[in-house]
């Protein structure tokens, strides 16, 4: 059943819409996603916990939800704005309708939102504080005090609060076949927030997954006798994971074979003495073109992300590898003499084109050289 429901940003601006799901009140930081598909994929991405998502795809809810393509157990985003919502799901492959999905999963959304006018105005002023309510819990007064008072994501380490609690091991590969996976290399993957097609890429590309707590120590993961460490996408400012970052600089020591995929890319590159900064209003969407810095060849590439390497921080012993042909901001990176290497965007394409998946292989063929090594 739909309700009466508002959006009130922190700068005073207000929308009036239609909410769905469950009237309640939420606040979070919006940003907006230039996907033209896989909401599913992106509503169940923990790297966008304590955000509101603004859908720029005019219609959301067409195909509705199905188990296949959850890329976590939940939905993470505080809320979600669209344009028009279907309430009657059309397709073949749909369980149930993303009403449903949100009522099940306590979730907010709004709609009869105008998404063109929301999003240029965050393209303007950047990403900000908003409140998302059912105008029965909420005034627009409150709302705005509410959107005022939310802290931000600078300085929040949300890494912790997503990851698993239990270790757990990962051995089936992509949708249809999902293979089981073949190589014996032992691969542990640190959980910040971790998607699971990244989880079946590991398995198709590079071998059997063991993956582990964000807090996890370097001592406990040595002890798993790791051929190679993963570090996976997450939400939040990456500064405050001192603890991973700890953990990556005793890897770098050692020489183990990294590779790190947004949030982990930041953190990788913090383990090597670089900075990040928070971006304007970050990139979040499914069609943006990368340049291999070497090749100069272009990459069409998913994007989540709110926070960036500083490309003017790296020092001698990193290199730049990727950048963004949007903003030219730094999209990935690799050490000169240890083997590790990070890239910002989602390399897995769940939602997005799948252009630059052959950094999974790249990874394998890093991990092989460096057991042929030792």
């Amino acid at each position: 059943m739909s309700f009466p429901a508002i959006l009130v940003l922190e700068d005073g601006s207000i929308f009036d819409g239609v909410g769905f799901g469950i009237e309640k009140v939420e606040i979070g930081e919006i940003v907006f996603n230039t996907s033209m598909t896989g909401y599913q994929e992106i509503i169940t991405d923990p790297s966008y916990k304590k955000q509101i998502i603004t859908f720029t795809h005019p219609h959301i809810g067409n195909t509705g939800i199905n188990e296949e393509d959850m890329e976590s157990s939940k939905i993470h985003a505080s809320g979600i704005v669209v344009k028009e919502f279907t309430e009657n799901p059309s397709s073949w492959r749909s369980s149930s309708s993303l009403e449903t999905f949100l009522i099940d999963q306590d979730v907010i959304a709004i709609s009869g939102i105008d998404t063109r006018k929301l999003t240029n105005h965050l393209r303007e002023n950047g990403s900000m504080g908003c409140c998302i309510a059912a105008t029965s819990k909420c005034t627009n007064d409150q709302a705005h005090k509410n959107a005022i008072n939310f802290a931000g994501l600078e300085g929040l380490d949300l890494a912790k609060e997503v990851s698993t609690l239990e270790n757990y091991l990962w051995e089936e590969g992509v949708w249809p076949e999902y293979k089981k996976a073949s190589s014996n290399l032992n691969i542990v993957a640190y959980d910040f927030g971790i998607k699971r097609n990244i989880l079946r890429l590991l398995a198709e590309h590079v071998g059997k997954v063991t993956v582990v707590n964000a807090q996890t120590s370097f001592e406990d993961v040595m002890a798993l006798s790791p051929d190679g460490i993963f570090l996976s996408n997450g939400p939040g400012d990456p500064e405050p994971c001192e603890y991973a970052i700890k953990n990556i600089k005793k890897f770098l020591e050692i020489n183990m074979p990294m590779f790190g995929i947004c949030l982990g890319h930041q953190l990788l590159a913090l383990g090597g003495g670089a900075k990040t900064s928070k971006m304007k209003f970050g990139h979040h969407g499914a069609n943006h073109p990368v340049q291999d810095i070497e090749s100069c060849e272009v990459f069409i590439t998913s994007q989540n992300h709110g926070f960036a390497v500083d490309p003017s921080s790296l020092g001698d012993h990193i290199k730049a590898r990727h950048i963004s042909l949007f903003d030219q901001s730094l999209q990935g990176i690799e050490f000169i003499n240890k083997p590790a290497f990070g890239f910002q965007g989602h390399p897995e394409a769940s939602p997005g084109p799948q252009d630059i998946q052959l950094l999974f292989k790249k990874f394998n063929s890093l991990v092989q050289n460096h057991a042929k090594k030792n």
